[in-house]
């Protein structure tokens, strides 16, 4: 069947497939994001601590209340990220996790510029668009949101 404006598949046994596979690109995305997230924040605390994560954003970064901001850094990062990667509370974590990598991509990365070779922002805002197109989105279908009918 032609769509008018849609391309037409060079290999047109493919469309099956395709079909089959195409609620996949979204649950993907959302798990691999959430499990990247996740790892960030487990190593953050495995390998620092709160404390250390406190002291770098408080002395380094020049943030308010770096105790607080690390608890919630590391609550995010894993808690969260985990309620990312099932899909619970997707917009409200999503939501969360993209305003904490924006004030991460100002805090310590924006004075270094783009590139995330030199530390700069450039990861971090790949991330923090992932997270707010998510929050966006929501759960979507695989998710336990889908499953208990209820989202943000």
């Amino acid at each position: 069947m032609d769509r008018k404006g849609e391309p037409q598949l060079l290999f047109p046994g493919l469309a099956g497939f395709y079909g089959a596979v195409s609620d996949l690109w979204y649950p993907m995305i959302r798990i691999s994001i959430g499990i990247i997230l996740f790892m960030h924040g487990y190593f953050k605390l495995a390998n620092a601590g709160i404390a250390k994560v406190a002291a770098n954003f408080g002395t380094n970064y020049g943030l308010p209340m770096p105790t607080f901001l690390a608890y919630a850094a590391v609550f995010l990062e894993t808690v969260g990220a985990i309620c990312i990667v099932i899909g619970l509370f997707t917009r409200f974590f999503a939501a969360a996790i993209a305003i904490e990598l924006l004030i991460a991509m100002f805090a310590p990365h924006w004075v270094r510029g783009f590139s995330v070779s030199a530390g700069g922002y450039e990861y971090v805002l790949f991330l923090g668009i992932v997270m707010f197109a998510i929050a966006l989105r929501g759960g979507g279908p695989y998710s336990v949101d889908r499953v208990i009918g209820k989202e943000l």
